[in-house]
């Protein structure tokens, strides 16, 4: 209850703060102010505007995350499994991931068009790498003993990666994609602001260029919004395929 006060108290602060130097000591053009975003934003949900555009940046950023996800997971799990294939491949994948994957938007403008399935190849890409590091890394990190111990027990293959290895990775996995859910709606929105007609980051580059500061900050109110709501579905999500890590966690709060 403590921590919760102090939170609502350094949110009040901050605002009231932020509302009394707005046009005092900071033009109202650079920062706006709490109130005028307010209405900024209250106006968006009353004309329905906001939600249409942040169900289109929804679908684009879940679309890229599944996708990237699940292509990230597959391909770690493989060369976590496959050392030769894994030390093969390393150069190429370094080279690849080295390489901001915003310069791509462009060249998948051409190769996809201005559509939805542009943002959702971007976002997928984006999101592809890190659950693919941290899905390889689990899987390297299991105990080869434990692994040599149950092949002489006359464990197969995919015994092994069903019932030891992708358990004690998942750990490693669930970390991969909390990180990929910010990083999921940069995709999406960086190829919005680039080119698109529709969507968070459409609101946000319209709303630049017409110099309406409020209406900037009401768009990466939204943003944030939806980045929040996206990482506590990626949450209950861990906390069911994992529910010993979560009573865990409660009996180290407890302590």
């Amino acid at each position: 209850m403590k921590v919760i006060s102090l939170r609502i108290f350094l949110v009040v602060f901050i605002l009231g703060g932020w509302e009394y130097a707005s046009d005092r000591y900071v033009p109202a053009f650079f920062i706006s102010s709490p109130t005028e975003i307010a209405m900024s934003l209250w106006e968006s949900v009353v004309d329905g505007n906001i939600f249409f555009h942040a169900s289109i940046t929804a679908i684009e950023a879940v679309g890229g995350f599944i996708l990237g996800a699940s292509m990230g997971f597959v391909v770690g799990l493989i060369l976590g499994r496959q050392e030769l294939l894994a030390k093969v491949l390393d150069p190429f994948i370094t080279a690849f991931y080295s390489l901001p994957k915003v310069a791509l938007a462009p060249l998948f403008i051409l190769w996809f068009g201005i559509g939805i399935d542009m943002k959702i190849i971007l976002a997928a890409t984006i999101v592809f790498f890190l659950v693919f590091l941290n899905t390889y890394t689990g899987v390297r990190s299991v105990s080869r003993e434990l692994l040599a111990i149950l092949r002489l027990m006359g464990a197969k293959e995919h015994q092994l990666i069903t019932k030891v290895v992708i358990p004690a990775a998942l750990s490693w996995v669930f970390a991969g994609l909390r990180l990929s859910v910010p990083y999921a709606l940069i995709g999406a929105i960086v190829g919005e602001i680039i080119a698109s007609n529709r969507g968070l980051g459409f609101m946000l580059s319209d709303a630049a260029g017409q110099f309406d500061t409020a209406g900037v900050f009401s768009a990466l109110l939204a943003i944030v919004t939806l980045a929040l709501i996206l990482n506590l579905l990626v949450r209950q999500l861990e906390k069911r395929l994992m529910p010993w890590k979560s009573s865990e966690d409660s009996r180290e709060i407890t302590v």
